[in-house]
């Protein structure tokens, strides 16, 4: 795997930030040992998907923070995978509220036969989801509405509706626009899709997109500190999960630019620290270790024994951006899937 790709890299524009997110020994040797199944969940969700694995349950990842006076009965779960900006932007939202809450990494994450504790909480089998006593809520959307409702201080929201809905708007475009580039780059560069012409054609769309939606973010910014006005909230938090991911493709701000600098400002906050943290933790940095495990996945991708979710944004990605061929193949070799139908 080439070095400094993807969610791999976020350490490049990550900061270190303690007391959050236990550390996890997460080297790999061989297809068949027990650490190469722990670097098959580690990459479920580059480019923000949620893949299909099984994985033995790891006790010492609940992420765990110290007890908010706010709070003082039983904690928030947050089902979790650091490496998703999903759920990246969930937990910079209760972080910032000051909640509580313990973020534990689901077995079998997407494989349709997850715990029925996680699937009772999101029947798509896709994390975010978010536990408050007896309310399960999925979509990240709609878990950082419920915290904005249950704990309205400090406001994430900006103040006049017309704010309101511009940060609805980005974070909208963020989720599906630009969610989809990174996960298309991660198909290209982490898992061997298209070859060729074909995959420097998606490669450079890819780069065209990020840019032009760089351009729009940054008319979107504007002259203020934060894209919610005048202080951190809701529409910071819905894009800096994906900014830090396309750094990893060499696709982020350029240096000296309002984005950029924007960028540093949220990556030093220690609620967005803390999630980056996380990310660099499970992505294992860019050591040697987590490049065979890769190329193990990539086999077992290659037996159908793996297989990357095609829903919605991102089909229309990869098709729309040249790549039906991608698809075409996966469906054939039998190593994508999509959505699975909620239970009756």
């Amino acid at each position: 795997m080439p070095s400094g790709r993807g969610q791999w890299a976020i350490a490049r524009s990550a900061r270190s930030h303690k007391g959050y997110c236990s550390k996890g020994d997460l080297g790999a040797r061989s297809a068949g040992d027990e650490s190469v199944q722990r670097l098959s969940a580690l990459i479920v969700p580059i480019g923000g998907s949620h893949e299909a694995i099984r994985r033995p349950h790891h006790p010492s990842r609940r992420a765990k923070l110290v007890r908010s006076p706010q709070e003082f009965d039983m904690p928030v779960t947050v089902y979790d995978h650091p490496l998703s900006p999903y759920a990246q932007k969930v937990k910079i939202a209760l972080t910032e509220k000051g909640v509580a809450f313990d973020a534990p990494l689901p077995e079998a994450l997407g494989s349709g036969q997850v715990a029925a504790a996680f699937h009772a909480a999101s029947p798509r089998g896709e994390v975010p989801a978010l536990l408050d006593g007896d309310v399960a809520i999925f979509d990240s959307t709609v878990i950082l509405e419920y915290i904005e409702d249950r704990w309205p201080e400090p406001a994430l929201m900006p103040e006049t509706p017309a704010q309101r809905a511009r940060v609805r708007m980005i974070e909208d475009v963020m989720d599906t626009h630009y969610e989809a580039i990174n996960w298309g780059l991660a198909e290209l560069v982490h898992f061997g899709r298209g070859e060729g012409e074909l995959a420097d054609h998606l490669r450079a769309r890819a780069g065209q997109q990020a840019h032009q939606w760089q351009a729009w973010l940054t008319t979107q910014l504007g002259s203020a500190p934060w894209f919610n006005g005048g202080s951190f909230g809701w529409g910071d938090l819905a894009v800096i999960p994906y900014i830090n991911g396309s750094v990893g493709f060499d696709l982020g701000p350029e240096p000296g630019t309002a984005l950029h600098d924007w960028q540093q400002r949220a990556n030093a906050r220690p609620s967005v620290a803390a999630a980056n943290a996380a990310a660099t933790t499970m992505a294992m940095g860019r050591s040697e270790a987590a490049r065979a495990g890769m190329q193990a996945v990539r086999t077992m991708l290659e037996r159908g024994e793996f297989k990357r979710e095609y829903r919605d944004h991102r089909l229309e990605w990869m098709i729309k951006s040249g790549g039906i061929d991608v698809v075409l193949d996966g469906l054939a070799r039998d190593n994508i899937r999509f959505t699975p139908e909620f239970p009756s």
